[in-house]
């Protein structure tokens, strides 16, 4: 592809010679490659008219996209390959894999409890700090009522954040239980076939 726009540009300045035939069989020499042969495989001569090398012409959209599909399943191959090798390296059995993916989830498991707990804490804490805030303006509905001291405004303001940020936490947590799961069901049935169990 690179090649193919090199050659496509003058030759003149590099002493180079293409050769290149046509689609109908016609051969062609010259110092540079006509836009309209651009597509076609060609030689490159040096100066006593020897082949060096050969450049792959300009592909068309339909062949870069077949080359582009080709690359990305070898790419996907190799690494379901490294994937097989890892398996197989790391685990003797399925009850190893079963152990260590019950581990995983009782570490989450812990995370997930340690974060409602400290979310229930902090809804306590906004309870009480509401029912606070109920005495000042403009959460009390006596017209006479003071404005709310700045302090108290501000941890109201920050306790809110936080609930909506540990909530957002536990989201994302459970979220990525889930994953590790799916991950370890999909290792436990991909072990069972490479072992034939």
């Amino acid at each position: 592809m690179h090649g193919a726009q090199r050659g496509a540009r003058s030759g003149a300045t590099t002493g180079q010679v293409y050769r290149w035939v046509d689609d109908k069989g016609v051969v062609h020499f010259g110092d540079q490659v006509p836009a309209e042969y651009a597509p076609i495989d060609r030689e490159v001569l040096n100066q006593y008219g020897v082949p060096v090398r050969t450049e792959q012409g300009l592909m068309t959209e339909e062949e870069l996209e077949a080359e582009r599909k080709a690359a990305a399943e070898k790419k996907a191959a190799l690494a379901a390959a490294r994937r097989d090798e890892v398996l197989l390296s790391t685990y003797l059995s399925v009850e190893e894999i079963e152990a260590l993916r019950n581990r995983r989830a009782d570490l989450i498991s812990g995370q997930i409890s340690v974060t409602q707990n400290y979310l229930q804490s902090l809804r306590d804490r906004l309870k009480l700090l509401q029912g606070e805030a109920s005495n000042f303006r403009p959460y009390s509905k006596d017209p006479e009522a003071e404005p709310i001291d700045e302090k108290l405004a501000q941890e109201l303001a920050d306790t809110s954040d936080s609930i909506t940020l540990y909530e957002k936490t536990l989201q994302d947590t459970r979220a990525r239980q889930g994953r590790v799961l799916v991950g370890f069901d999909a290792d436990i049935a991909r072990f069972k076939e490479l072992k034939g169990l």
